[in-house]
């Protein structure tokens, strides 16, 4: 399970303040490139599973790295996002070719893809990987130093959908109601404004809209 606190900001000048304030804990910055596949009868969306390639880089036609995830049963409340969640490394090259052939994917030798096949019957000659679409990220991660701010790992995104863009604070955490007032506290001082996320990108993406 992995848990989560998104916290939502309302537009680019927060986004940019924000990242001035934590600009001296920064550890790194990702360019991230998301597709998600599905069946051609959306299976895996009705059954509220999203599975997602994740590649890293600059340059698309050769990413650094790449992750293969699936995503089942989420839901957000306040802030707090809990999802179950399993990932594992793909290599860059075979994710381009899914990209290019999503049918591709089904033959892959995988655990996820074994498990959405023998779950969804997704992946197989009767219902074949399509690819959704997706969309592009920025994620700048900043490491905070222990003591009452727990050491937290902070994401700061920004997504770019076709129709529009997102910008979010992220932290993964085993204490999430501690971490929320850690968070929330940091923006106040930061004097950065914020809401509570309600939904997460896979719903705006699919959505084909921002939501809250």
């Amino acid at each position: 399970m992995e848990v989560e606190i998104k916290l939502r900001l309302p537009d680019a000048a927060a986004h940019r303040q924000l990242s001035s304030f934590l600009a001296p804990r920064l550890r790194r910055i990702d360019a991230q490139r998301n597709l998600f596949f599905d069946a051609a009868p959306r299976t895996l969306a009705a059954a509220t599973a999203a599975l997602r390639v994740r590649l890293y880089g600059l340059d698309e036609r050769a990413p650094s790295r790449a992750v293969l995830a699936l995503k089942r049963r989420p839901r957000i409340d306040a802030g707090v996002s809990r999802v179950e969640e399993v990932e594992e490394p793909l290599q860059p090259a075979l994710a381009l070719a899914c990209a290019d052939d999503p049918a591709s994917l089904g033959g892959v030798d995988s655990p996820i893809i074994r498990l959405v096949a023998e779950e969804y019957g997704v992946g197989g000659v009767a219902a074949p990987f399509i690819c959704l679409g997706g969309f592009r990220n920025t994620r700048a991660v900043y490491q905070l130093e222990e003591g009452e701010t727990l050491g937290l790992v902070l994401e700061l995104d920004e997504t770019r959908f076709d129709f529009g863009t997102h910008y979010e604070l992220e932290c993964e955490t085993a204490e999430p109601d501690r971490a929320k007032e850690v968070l929330e506290r940091l923006l106040t001082v930061a004097g950065v404004p914020y809401e509570l996320s309600r939904s997460n990108k896979f719903a705006s993406f699919m959505a084909g809209k921002l939501l809250p």
